[in-house]
Order: C-alpha cells, then structure tokens, then sequence
C-alpha cells in the first residue's frame, strides 16, 4: 500500500509520544503536553454515563445461552457501529505504510482511539522515542475501503494491546462480503444447498 491507495493521501501527523506517556496533567495553556508538534483535534466528549445494570433475575427468569449469545452479538454490533463512525489514528510504517500485524493468516491493520493510546502501544513495543506518523480514518473507511486493499484476509484491531482493545475480523457483516472469510453457520448452509 505504498501509495495509500484510493487517492489517499501520505501521513500527516508525526508526534513523539513519549511525551504523552509521560505526561501525568495537560499543560497550564490548557493543551495537551507534546502537542506543540502537531495539531492534534480536541478529544471527543465523555461519553454518557452507563445506566447501573438491572438486578440479577429470578430464577424463574434465568437467561439461556442463546439469550447470553444474542446480547453478546447486540453488543458488538453496537461496538462496531459505534468504530465505523469514528474517526481512529492509523500509524505508518517506515515505508510510509498502514502498520500492520500479522497474526494467524489474517493481516491486522492496526488503529487507536486516540493519541494517547498510541503512546502506550509505541511504550509496549520499545519504540517511543522516535517520531510516529500517523493519519486519522473514518473506521468504515479501513473496513470498507483498505481492508479489501490488503493482500489476503485482514481485519482491523483496534487499540491492539490494551485491556479495552476490540478486533474486527475479515466476516460477513464487518468487512465487504467479497473479502470476507466467513467459517462455521455459513459453511453449513453452503452444504444444505449444495444438497439440494
């Protein structure tokens, strides 16, 4: 993807972020320390307080596993609507590349909720003192446009290393049906019409 592809253009931000890990409190100018060298958009606002969760059920109301598999499928949809609307830091490589990560067959494209994220990343792999480059994305842009750019099957992983990190792998319902790899309920459908 040395040409960023789709008329793309280059990186645009380069940041050292060392300084924002550790930095403990913004500045007295009311901008944030290391932001001298880029201009970094405002952070988004906190999001809504989450309501306390209901009590547990009765026993007469226990949930099944299919009720606890259909909120756990609500709630990643909710997830990955809420990463499709937002824009993400997407970091370069030194071939001026999305970074990417390789796991298991899949090409992961690597993307972090904001500067600071990023910082704990470069910290964890030994890499903070030197200048990153990065550009900000729309998450429907890298799902729908630079997934099916890359060689094979990818995803996206989302602030990659973190407890709060989230992957959107190459299936149906994430990324363009052409590049997606979807495995198990589809596969058994594709034999009962094969049968027929």
């Amino acid at each position: 993807m040395k040409g960023n592809g789709d008329g793309i253009p280059g990186p645009r931000r380069v940041s050292r972020l060392t300084e924002l890990v550790e930095a403990e409190e913004p500045a007295d100018s009311g901008e944030a320390v290391g932001a001298a060298d880029t201009a970094v958009p405002p952070a988004p606002p906190a999001p809504a307080p989450v309501p306390a969760p209901a009590p547990p059920p009765a026993a007469s109301e226990q949930s099944t596993p299919d009720d606890e598999i259909a909120a756990a499928r609500r709630e990643f949809a909710r997830l990955l609507g809420e990463f499709r609307r937002t824009a993400v830091l997407v970091p370069f490589d030194d071939r001026e590349s999305l970074w990417t990560a390789d796991f298991n067959g899949v090409r992961w494209i690597c993307a972090f909720s904001d500067e600071e994220a990023l910082a704990r990343f470069a910290v964890a792999r030994g890499e903070a003192g030197r200048a990153w480059t990065y550009r900000t994305v729309l998450g429907a842009r890298l799902l729908d446009v630079m997934v099916p750019m890359l060689p094979g099957p990818g995803g996206v992983a989302l602030d990659a290393g973190s407890a709060d990190g989230a992957l959107f792998p190459p299936v149906a319902g994430i990324v363009p049906d052409g590049v997606a790899v979807d495995l198990g309920e589809a596969d058994e459908e594709t034999d009962g019409e094969a049968g027929a």
